[in-house]
């Protein structure tokens, strides 16, 4: 099959352009997008471990690991024993961490609505719809035997 026909490719292109542009438009805000997407994540669910961020971000764990820790060296999260459970760490954001946030989200929801504004409002629910069911069928495809 030629590259050109292939899916695959273009969601590949598209992943690293989206990339390449927020890690430019973050770099101001001292953070790149896996740091990011830690905060943000965070945000949403104070005291997570880092084996559940790291699940919510789509990495592994000894890569949330090193993310965490450049981000509690900068001052931008705070990780303590958990209060039953002493091995587990529970991750927030610091103060710091927050004002940071709020800098980089402003940034990077500024590319997602720059890129949202390429569609119309029914393309959009397309593109929506469309990489779902990309989302679905690779998914189940990852675990043919549990069909």
């Amino acid at each position: 099959m030629p590259a050109r026909e292939r899916l695959g490719s273009y969601l590949k292109r598209a992943e690293q352009a989206l990339n390449a542009t927020k890690n430019s438009v973050l770099k101001p805000a001292g953070l790149t997008v896996p740091q990011y997407a830690a905060l943000l994540s965070l945000s949403e669910n104070p005291g997570i471990s880092a084996a559940g961020l790291a699940r919510l971000c789509a990495v592994t764990p000894p890569t949330m690991n090193t993310v965490l820790k450049n981000l509690q060296e900068r001052g931008l999260v705070e990780r303590t024993p958990h209060e039953w459970h002493r091995n587990v760490l529970e991750t927030r954001l610091t103060a710091k961490g927050e004002k940071t946030l709020a800098d980089a989200d402003a940034r990077a929801v500024k590319v997602e609505r720059g890129l949202s504004a390429e569609f119309t409002e029914a393309e959009r629910q397309t593109l929506i719809d469309l990489l779902e069911r990309c989302v679905g069928f690779l998914e189940s495809a990852r675990h043919p035997d549990q069909e």
